[in-house]
């Protein structure tokens, strides 16, 4: 009788063998209804085989195998094999983790067909600039594999690249697929997408999708009737029997990197599939991630570079540090930025004050003993929201209502402190109140469809100064908008995480290009006690390279990555004294002495150390050899996992962490 071996969605590294009355190796890919334990799951056969490692009498009959889709092909287990045994992740759970969810109920539901989607009007095609030419002219879809860093300013036109070289493909026959970070970049993208290529077939794959949409869009992928997929970081998994070219734009930012579940970085993982299947790959960033300007600096990827704006009336905007020692603040923002919202405000023209935090204050506090906003759960601080009457914990969805007095002594004269984009809402409104402000952050923008109505406000004029975090720093085209004013950055100079300061870079130069992308000449205000500090020196040169060698050098001394290789191994527990001492438990394990190109750190708490009521630590192994580091990383796994441990403990290994 046949034995199927089926990978289920389970945080084990094993699969699991089942008699099957009848099977095929053609089944193999195939969904199939087994039992377990007490009742049934849906898994994926991987083999087909005669013999089992265990014994016939002791396995149980498969169910159902369901044939209404064809096999998952060979191509997808190989990109799940290797993500699998890099990240040190159960081969199951990476494996159903690319299908959608209606794919994996017992019970699924009645699926109908899309609606057919209203046709977009072409649009004409932009002149290309020299340097869009030259870096088109650079890659080759014919010619195989290859890792293209695509290094453009803001406004420089890289999405004309991408549109271009989808175009080739497209006209070679083959399938795209298209990378983004975040969900509220999708709407504008797709929008353009659609619109260049109106009677081609373009889905979606992103988490805010419904279930039945999102299951139908996969399947139209899968079946090669999509030839554009636009998606978020889980659609690098998602079969396309034609696909010719992987683009993935905003490489450098933290949101392609899963932090739960399986812990991949989609750009890395996109690198291997394109290698795997021998098509191109082009990552694209006005800030490109270090480890990528590396490997560009070292000839591992082409570097091609957009130094000018697209738009020949679009210049660079000018960039101004605001000493605010030096300075009187109302609310946190100095004259000068009032009056240059001023001037935008009488000449028609949109502002946007960039302050990445949410909320009305980062803390309530009580100055007559000291009671300030903790979270019971976490060990950070409740947010203080306003508009909704809550404290809420930004960490673990914790909230509950404004105290009328402090509860430890009764006070009612409790304030809060600090300030978040609610707050300085309220200051402009009274500061500016024939403005129009729009406020853009994730209390008030929840949803996709609340998304594309804000940017529709935006774009219609309807707002004159626009309040927001990271989600208006990238990827969005306001012509209006002449005058970007930064607030708070000064606190991540200085942060204990090495990776603070590419970030802040990172994301003041992004929320920087908003301004003056059309004709309209654009300002930007950053305020700062640092104004001599050298990456604010590069902010106002545009010098991107300058500052990304800099970085480099520091780390090259420091022997952090790009010039190390590290996996973390992370615990959690209600006690932090179990976490530490599991942790140590696998800091002696006897297979450590058997890899010296291995260095094993002291166990420590996490940066928060306490999250959702779980007391967390972890414990970092670093080698100046990746292949060193993923021959030690599985032996490691499995004699950690033979360590006795508390119930509630939790763990898992995380390679390439972007977070301590």
């Amino acid at each position: 009788m046949p034995v199927l071996r089926v990978a289920l969605d389970l945080p084990l590294h094993r699969l699991f063998d089942y008699l099957a009355s009848t099977a095929l190796s053609a089944d193999v890919g195939l969904r199939v209804r087994v039992p377990f334990g007490r009742g049934e799951r849906i898994g994926v056969i991987v083999e087909v085989c005669e013999n089992s490692e265990w014994p016939i009498e002791q396995l149980k009959p498969a169910g159902e195998i369901l044939r209404d889709l064809p096999p998952l092909p060979p191509d997808f287990f190989a990109l799940c094999a290797f993500a699998s045994n890099y990240y040190q992740a159960p081969f199951g759970e990476v494996v159903l983790q690319g299908l959608p969810v209606g794919l994996k109920r017992l019970d699924p539901p009645d699926r109908r067909k899309a609606r057919a989607s209203r046709p977009s009007e072409a649009i004409a095609k932009p002149e290309l600039t020299l340097e869009q030419m030259t870096a088109l002219a650079a890659i080759d879809l014919a010619a195989g594999f290859s890792t293209h860093l695509l290094h453009g300013v803001t406004g420089s036109g890289k999405t004309e690249v991408y549109l271009r070289l989808i175009e080739r493909a497209l006209d070679a026959g083959q399938q795209v697929l298209l990378l983004v970070p975040e969900i509220n970049l999708t709407p504008q993208l797709e929008g353009r997408v659609r619109a260049r290529f109106p009677d081609t077939g373009v889905v979606s794959l992103h988490s805010e999708l419904a279930e039945a949409a999102r299951e139908r869009n996969w399947r139209a992928a899968f079946a090669g009737e999509a030839s554009i997929v636009l998606g978020t970081r889980l659609s690098i998994f998602t079969p396309m029997p034609r696909l010719g070219l992987i683009v993935i734009d905003e490489e450098h930012d933290a949101s392609f990197k899963q932090q739960d579940g399986m812990r991949y970085s989609a750009r890395d993982v996109g690198v291997f599939r394109a290698h795997q299947l021998g098509i191109p790959i082009l990552l694209g960033s006005a800030t490109p991630s270090l480890e990528s300007w590396a490997n560009a600096q070292s000839k591992r990827y082409g570097l091609l570079t957009l130094k000018e704006r697209a738009n020949p009336e679009a210049t660079l905007p000018t960039v101004n540090l605001l000493d605010t020692r030096k300075m009187l603040l109302k609310e946190g923002v100095s004259e000068r930025l009032i009056a240059a919202i001023k001037e935008r405000l009488a000449r028609g023209e949109q502002s946007l004050i960039f302050l990445n935090r949410r909320g009305y204050a980062p803390v309530l506090a009580c100055m007559a003993c000291g009671w300030v906003s903790r979270c019971t759960r976490c060990a950070a601080n409740m947010v203080l929201h306003l508009a909704d009457r809550r404290l809420r914990c930004h960490h673990c969805g914790f909230e509950h209502r404004i105290p009328k007095a402090c509860p430890t002594c009764g006070n009612q004269d409790i304030h809060p402190f600090g300030r978040g984009t609610q707050r300085l809402e309220s200051w402009l409104q009274e500061e500016f109140p024939e403005a129009r402000i729009l406020r853009v952050d994730r209390d008030s923008v929840k949803s996709r469809k609340q998304w594309e109505v804000m940017l529709e406000r935006i774009h219609g004029g309807e707002a004159d100064i626009l309040v927001g975090t990271q989600m208006l720093a990238k990827g969005h085209d306001f012509p209006k908008l002449t005058l970007v004013g930064a607030l708070g950055a000064d606190a991540a100079l200085f942060a204990a995480d090495w990776r603070a300061p590419e970030r802040l870079f990172a994301q003041l130069m992004q929320v920087a290009g908003r301004a003056g992308r059309a004709e309209l000449k654009g300002e930007v205000l950053i305020q700062t006690q640092y104004p001599d500090h050298p990456l604010y020196a590069a902010l106002v040169a545009h010098d991107y390279p300058g500052f990304a060698e800099t970085l480099l050098k520091e780390r090259e001394q420091a022997g952090f990555p790009p010039y190390a290789f590290q996996a973390m191994l992370r615990a959690e527990a209600p006690d932090m004294a179990d976490s530490i001492a599991f942790l140590n438990a696998a800091a002696a394990l006897p297979v450590i002495a058997e890899h010296p190109n291995v260095m094993i750190y002291d166990p420590i708490p996490m940066k928060l150390s306490r999250l959702a009521n779980l007391e967390r630590g972890q414990l970092l192994s670093e080698s100046p050899s990746r292949p060193a580091l993923q021959a030690f990383l599985p032996r490691w796994r499995e004699a950690i996992e033979t360590l006795k441990s508390p119930s509630k403990l939790r763990w898992h290994i995380e390679v390439d962490p972007l977070e301590f």
